[in-house]
């Protein structure tokens, strides 16, 4: 009776391990996800037309926290012309969950911006929906609210 005691504890140990690692692990689509969201800070700081438009869906509907919600060509002309100005972003507590073609991710964002000319900073929690469309994540929408 202790023999198959001790094999059932060894087998529930390493399922239970098992089961932890694979948790805690990225699917190759949250890897992608997560690689978007990278690129979209980097080129939403660097200003750089081209990289904003690569990652953005032409169907993009982006909010404020202040409640302005801007189309594409509108988000991407604010940050090219620095109306929207973002010098540092960092993102903490970032989740993801991708379903099929969907993907959604939250963090909190903080930062220094400099939105025409006028120095700030700003704590955001922010809501991300990534569409796939073909082999790309595009950002489809994007709601973000004070912290």
């Amino acid at each position: 009776m202790k023999r198959y005691l001790n094999r059932w504890l060894i087998l529930l140990s390493i399922s239970l391990i098992g089961f932890l690692a694979t948790a805690q692990a990225q699917t190759k689509e949250e890897k992608q996800v997560a690689a978007a969201v990278e690129q979209l800070k980097q080129a939403m700081i660097s200003g750089e037309r081209k990289a904003l438009e690569a990652i953005v869906s032409d169907a993009l509907s982006y909010g404020h926290s202040s409640g302005k919600v801007e189309d594409k060509a509108a988000f991407v002309e604010a940050i090219v012309s620095g109306t929207s100005d973002f010098v540092t972003m960092d993102l903490t507590n970032q989740t993801i969950r991708v379903t099929g073609k969907t993907a959604i991710v939250r963090h909190q964002l903080t930062g220094e911006t400099n939105d025409s000319g006028k120095p700030s900073t700003v704590k955001l929690g922010v809501m991300l929906v990534w569409q796939k469309q073909g082999s790309a994540w595009k950002l489809l929408a994007r709601q973000s609210f004070k912290l």
